[in-house]
């Protein structure tokens, strides 16, 4: 008995390690492995053994705007060395002339292959910090900021996790390859083709991002016609940040490759639902999520309600962060499933925040305003600042609102203290001027050169004869 008890264990041993190593190897395949943290020596390797040609060494702009500069292979230790220099005053709200050499340091942790490339012109990426020559971070650098206000976090104790849901168009493109307005399908919500003829644009897009190292959750259509959203795992903040940028240069590339044109435009078509990024956060102390209590009615914590009160408090002065073009507020509006009120529900859609039904390690909020245009690196690091600040003041939000917004009259609204989100860029930039928090959380370069920009694009927009005036006022006038 004694041998025929050990041969069972053993050969329970034995499957157990193979179901482990299979898992292991399946795990690797779709990219999970990539939460190791890659050496220099690490990222020489890959570049070797998969014969990448080239490495681009990508930051972000202000503007949420993905940037690179090419280098060959060879030039792979000057790189990872910190020599890379580049000229900052070509980038837009970076520095001046006379300050423009600039360096770029790639963090190896961020090394990926583009799978879309041929296999004889393999193309890699790191994304890098931007640093001044003198060896300090730029305070000008979008990642550079995330990290600061996440250094603060972990002061405190926390660190934040973060899940977005990018939605995204789907257009026709003209004989030249131009884009146009033209959805390529007539569908609506979790549509199947033949009538949603992006669905093989959209599963090659998920091919494409799980080998990149994306956790894949869902892909669907959305309400709109032509409208999509692909939604991966959460990770922590600033590798939330990372990959929201790869994530649109993976759709925008996939898109051209069915000969379509992804548009990440808040509102591209009147009349029609626009494009949000709901973005779902929560805290973490040591592992253990911050935002669980079991005892509350709601199961949410004291750290929760503060971080939720905190978001209300300065979400006027953030809106031009998360929601930062004049075509962003055409759908912020109502009737379009868009947020308009500043209030919060654990039931139904219609406030800014919602509390998502799952418990325990998935408890989280989603702020339901933010959509895809936005420079996520900002967008996350006043998300996260507008948080602490309710935590370390111990804020309390309003009650919870359970009715829907959208059918209330002004008065009702008025009675419950809901506020409405700023209704213009010009609106949200003002409040945005207004806030010491976000001054001190970007900086005041970034919130100085930002605002400047935002002003002169909306004097831009303002002096801009529109076709809708054409339309309207010149055969009546």
């Amino acid at each position: 008995m004694d041998n025929g008890v050990q041969l069972m264990q053993g050969a329970c041993i034995l499957v157990l390690g193979v179901i482990v190593f299979v898992l292991e190897c399946l795990n690797y395949k779709r990219g999970v492995m990539k939460m190791a943290k890659y050496t220099p020596e690490d990222v020489k390797r890959r570049v070797r053994e998969e014969d990448v040609k080239f490495i681009r060494l990508q930051f972000t702009d202000i503007f949420g705007t993905l940037k690179n500069v090419s280098i060959t292979s060879d030039q792979l230790d000057k790189a990872l060395n910190n020599q890379c220099m580049f000229d900052g005053s070509s980038i837009e709200g970076f520095v001046r002339i006379e300050e423009s050499d600039m360096y770029l340091r790639p963090d190896p942790n961020t090394f990926a292959v583009f799978p879309w490339r041929s296999q004889s012109d393999r193309v890699a990426r790191m994304i890098c910090d931007v640093y001044n020559p003198d060896g300090t971070p730029f305070e000008g650098d979008p990642r550079y900021v995330l990290k600061k206000t996440l250094k603060e976090a972990a002061d405190m104790g926390y660190t934040l996790n973060a899940g977005p849901e990018c939605e995204f168009f789907l257009f026709q493109v003209d004989t030249n390859g131009e884009p146009t307005t033209v959805t390529h399908d007539n569908a609506g919500y979790f549509d199947l083709g033949p009538v949603d003829l992006g669905e093989n644009a959209r599963r090659d897009m998920c091919l494409m991002l799980e080998e990149m190292g994306f956790e894949i959750e869902a892909s669907h259509h959305e309400v709109a016609r032509g409208q999509h959203e692909i939604d991966f795992k959460y990770a922590d903040a600033l590798e939330t940040a990372d990959n929201i940028m790869t994530f649109k240069l993976a759709v925008k590339t996939i898109a051209h490759q069915h000969g379509l044109h992804a548009s990440f435009m808040p509102k591209p078509i009147a009349g029609i639902a626009g494009s949000g990024m709901h973005t779902n956060q929560s805290l973490s102390c040591n592992g253990v999520n911050a935002f669980y209590d079991p005892q509350d009615k709601l199961a949410l914590s004291g750290i929760a309600y503060s971080y939720i009160a905190g978001i209300m408090k300065h979400i006027k002065a953030m809106t031009a962060l998360t929601n930062p073009l004049v075509n962003s507020y055409k759908r912020l509006v109502s009737g379009y499933e868009a947020p308009v009120y500043i209030a919060w529900s654990a039931k139904n859609r219609s406030p800014l925040i919602r509390i998502p039904a799952t418990r325990g390690v998935g408890t989280r909020i989603e702020l339901r305003n933010p959509d895809p245009a936005c420079n996520p690196y900002l967008a996350l690091a006043a998300m996260l600042a507008a948080g602490l600040d309710g935590i370390r003041n111990k804020l309390q939000p309003a009650e919870s609102v359970e009715a829907n917004i959208y059918k209330m009259d002004p008065e009702t609204r008025a009675k419950l203290g809901i506020d409405s989100l700023p209704g213009d860029l010009h609106e949200a930039i003002k409040e945005l001027q207004g806030s010491e928090l976000m001054r001190r959380t970007l900086g005041e370069h970034v919130f100085d050169r930002y605002i400047e920009a935002k002003l002169l694009e909306w004097e831009e927009y303002k002096t801009m004869v529109h076709q809708w005036e054409i339309e309207q006022y010149l055969t009546r006038y």
